[in-house]
């Protein structure tokens, strides 16, 4: 859904044509912590390991070894560089970026007209007021093959007030951030929706947790519940019929992470299980 550039690929706008997935978790301190000890305890275990089979290797042998992780080393230290100079390169582009997808959003918007289109003689009023390129980036998600199984029936409606979708690089903490921007509607309060990703590796990414946008839905307008009603037992006393609400599939759940146990124990292996497999693929829609 994203490049490095700054928004969108502009092959969206080939997908016009043409995030939840539950949100990641948020880890608390205490859990952050516990994550790092971890992978330390886990590094520190394979250190001994490696040295246990170096020791036993006959000392030809572990001589073209060590020989072989000097090259290693070497190898290392120039990933190290490219790592730095493609954040370099990514940060230059990105800049260089911003003119298309400004002048693509005034395009899409209407504010601003192709070269070329002029209004003629017989075109009528409706043609007149049709500016800018109507749901291009409900099309444009539709057609994206990871976001189209997210999107329900009725989110479509909520998504016609999309005008932009722009992506942003974070340095502090590291990550990246995904700004959605809707013109006034029926549906919610929020002119922005955003949705950040805190990285613990960004070269080699491991998610650390995502933080979504609280979205203010107008009463009775929320897509990511239902309101179903059921007809008392018979017999019951009470003769109205009983409303329950439930959560419910929808895009805009993208923007509400859910919450991770403080007490690890809480957790059985088919919810954690479950549960990474919701960062992944929350993970793959940012």
């Amino acid at each position: 859904m994203t490049n490095g550039g700054g928004a969108l690929d502009l092959a969206a706008i080939d997908a016009a044509g043409k995030l939840s997935g539950a949100p990641a978790p948020q880890l608390t301190p205490e859990q952050q912590a516990a994550l790092v000890l971890s992978l330390k305890d886990k590094l520190q275990a394979l250190a001994a390991q490696h040295t246990d089979v170096l020791e036993s290797l006959d000392p030809k042998v572990r001589k073209r070894v060590e020989v072989l992780q000097e090259f290693q080393s070497q190898h290392n230290e120039l990933e190290a560089k490219f790592f730095e100079e493609r954040a370099e390169l990514e940060a230059k582009y990105q800049k260089l970026y911003q003119p298309l997808y400004s002048k693509r959003r005034e395009i899409v918007t209407g504010v601003d007209e192709v070269e070329g289109i002029t209004q003629g003689g017989d075109e009528t009023l409706a043609e007149h007021k049709d500016k800018g390129v109507p749901d291009f980036w409900l099309n444009a998600m539709k057609n994206n093959e990871i976001l189209a199984d997210e999107i329900q029936k009725r989110d479509e409606e909520a998504l016609k007030y999309l005008t932009d979708i722009r992506w942003f690089r974070i340095v502090d903490p590291k990550g990246f951030k995904i700004e959605f921007s809707f013109n006034t509607n029926p549906f919610f309060k929020n002119s922005m929706l955003t949705k950040t990703y805190h990285m613990i590796d960004e070269d080699d990414p491991i998610l650390e947790k995502a933080i979504g946008t609280e979205i203010e839905w107008y009463p009775g307008k929320c897509l990511t519940q239902k309101v179903l009603q059921k007809k008392p037992k018979k017999g019951s006393k009470n003769t109205k019929p009983i409303t329950k609400t439930e959560d419910c599939e929808s895009f805009f759940t993208f923007f509400s992470p859910p919450q991770v146990p403080d007490d690890d124990e809480q957790i059985d292996e088919d919810t954690a299980e479950q549960l990474q497999d919701q960062m992944e693929q929350d993970y793959d829609i940012g």
